[in-house]
């Protein structure tokens, strides 16, 4: 049975989905008021015991869907392991892991542990020793603990696997068996995914009992409350692009994604350098400084943060009302994902893209899939900046010159006198002050402004970091020498198209698609859409090579039909993926 939104009646309030008391108290202390349609639709499902796959998108409440039926039906007097939550990465699991402990805060006897890498072993042992009830958990972590203690799940009685799609594109397939195998096969499942590839199907399939469909919000509906723009800009221009566009934009939060570590920290340290309370999350920082910048974006300490995908996944920060889109995403998904970090629960949000002449093609990608234009805007000029500086300058002052209790009377007649000077000349020197660093005058904000010249299409000054992203920092790096443009491209394949493939890893097969930089594609979008369709390991898969019209990917030998049948329905980057055996005459 497939449920839609909309078929299921309308429930007023969470008291009629017949969760235990406690966890109703939880939810009036936190705010909820109404149930979201995925929690409509699952709540009553995991309730009755059934099984349940669950198609929903972040930000639409997935995760109270599950915690709070799981939490009204366990005994909480049983001082062992009963619920398992599995998510993809670190900061996911800890955000599930703070919402459990929020719904369980009138259950004093329910224990909650995060089980991550990158945190000691120690405290982890230590909750689970002492009977944690609920264990959330990243897949390699936890098949850490089970080489310690086999036992571990053996008391298992509910299973929720969060953001499965994103579990498997980051090869933790044979971890899954393996957590599996370790679990008593009576327990509830419940899966949630954003999509519902062959892969996924085929664990549902093999370890899910009859399970109740789900469906919640296209991707479409998910991005419609978002306004979108798109700037074309050159990739040496991005950082002078940033910082105008900062200048006009009136946000609270923002996250920035580029497509490398060190991007982060170069374009973090920029924007520190103009006077923005700015950090840089990536995967090579360590994880409680990545909480620390997580939690001070949340109370105001810190107002952007510049991040890769990959870093971001699980951040949920209300504040944020901008995403900034440095460098474009490999492929929509991630467009639609880095979007939705913003727009949340009903709010308005902005999503800006920077686009440069070589990424036209995956902005027509985005908009197809989407089904939403993104509009253009113009880079803004001395008299926008200016205005909007004055703006942002009288709304800070308005309240100082309006409050009525102003204890400085005093001290204003002792600078007067002592500085013999008059209260226009007091208020000149203090503006002087305030807006030391920026300037107020239009010729002044001109001289600031760098001048961005519209260059040739072909961008030759973007030698060896092609679109401004550098090297990808996933595997199967693209082989990217410096875009030479369309110079170099005009007597068919080019010289780039001819050379010679590296050699070939043992026991694979090279293998040929038509999809390559031209079509928007990155070694990461490959990669993903093998593991996820093809139910791979990642270690199965070797060197993957990205031309400027075609790729070159290595598969094992073993299977290899049996494999590119699994891909023969496989899309990237909106086209075909296509794989054929490649032959080297």
């Amino acid at each position: 049975m497939t449920q839609e939104i909309g078929t299921t009646p309308e429930v007023g309030n969470f008291a009629t989905l017949g969760l235990h008391p406690s966890v109703l108290a939880a939810i009036t202390a936190v705010g909820y008021e109404e149930p979201s349609p995925i929690q409509i639709q699952s709540i009553p499902l995991i309730m009755a015991g059934h099984d349940m796959i669950g198609q929903a998108q972040t930000g639409t409440g997935k995760t109270a869907a599950f915690a709070l039926p799981i939490l009204s039906r366990i005994d909480a007097a049983r001082r062992e392991a009963q619920v398992l939550v599995l998510a993809p990465t670190r900061e996911l699991a800890l955000q599930v892991a703070t919402a459990f402990e929020s719904f369980a805060a009138q259950m004093p006897s329910v224990n909650v542990v995060a089980i991550y890498g990158g945190a000691p072993m120690g405290p982890q042992l230590k909750a689970i020793r002492n009977g944690a009830q609920v264990i959330v958990a990243t897949p390699g972590r936890l098949v850490d603990h089970l080489s310690r203690n086999g036992g571990l799940l053996s008391t298992i009685k509910f299973l929720v696997l969060d953001e499965a799609d994103e579990m498997l594109k980051l090869g933790f397939m044979d971890d899954l068996e393996v957590i599996f195998n370790a679990m008593p096969d009576d327990r509830q499942t419940v899966l949630f995914s954003a999509t519902l590839p062959a892969s996924i199907r085929g664990i549902a399939e093999k370890h899910l009992r009859s399970p109740q469909q789900v469906k919640i919000a296209s991707k479409t509906q998910t991005v419609a409350r978002i306004d979108q723009a798109h700037l074309m800009v050159h990739a040496d221009q991005k950082v002078n692009a940033i910082l105008r566009l900062l200048e006009v934009e009136d946000f609270d939060a923002m996250i920035g994604f580029v497509r490398t570590k060190q991007a982060t920290l170069d374009i973090a340290a920029a924007l520190e350098a103009k006077g923005y309370k700015v950090a840089a999350l990536n995967g090579d920082i360590a994880q409680n400084q990545r909480e620390r910048v997580i939690d001070s974006l949340k109370d105001g300490r810190l107002n952007i943060v510049i991040a890769t995908d990959v870093a971001a996944r699980g951040l949920d920060v209300p504040r944020i009302t901008h995403v900034f889109n440095i460098d474009m995403p490999y492929d929509p998904e991630s467009y639609v994902h880095r979007i939705g970090r913003t727009g949340r629960a009903g709010r308005d949000g902005r999503a800006l893209l920077l686009v440069t002449p070589r990424e036209r093609r995956m902005l027509q990608v985005i908009e197809r899939v989407t089904g939403q234009k993104v509009a253009e805007i113009l880079l803004p000029d001395a008299k926008v900046i200016l205005q909007a500086r004055i703006r942002r300058l009288t709304q800070d002052l308005t309240p100082r010159v309006k409050d009525k209790e102003n204890q400085n009377v005093e001290l204003l007649a002792h600078l007067t006198t002592e500085l013999n000077c008059s209260v226009e000349e007091l208020a000149l020197g203090l503006l002087a002050k305030t807006t030391e660093g920026q300037a107020f005058t239009l010729a002044g904000v001109e001289r600031e402004q760098p001048v961005m010249t519209s260059r040739s299409r072909d961008d030759r000054g973007q030698r060896g970091t092609r679109d401004g992203g550098g090297r990808g920092d996933g595997a199967g790096r693209s082989e990217s020498r410096g875009d030479r443009g369309d110079r170099g491209e005009r007597s068919g394949d080019g010289a780039r198209e001819r050379r010679a493939p590296l050699a070939l890893s043992e026991g694979k097969v090279r293998c040929r698609t038509a999809l390559g930089i031209r079509d928007g594609v990155a070694a990461r979008n490959l990669l993903g859409a093998i593991l996820n369709e093809g139910g791979l390991s990642r270690e199965a898969i070797g060197r993957i090579q990205i031309r400027e019209s075609f790729s070159l990917v290595e598969l094992p030998e073993e299977g290899l039909e049996r494999l590119l049948g699994k891909l023969k329905d496989t899309r990237v980057a909106g086209k075909a993926l296509k794989l054929r055996r490649y032959r080297e005459d």
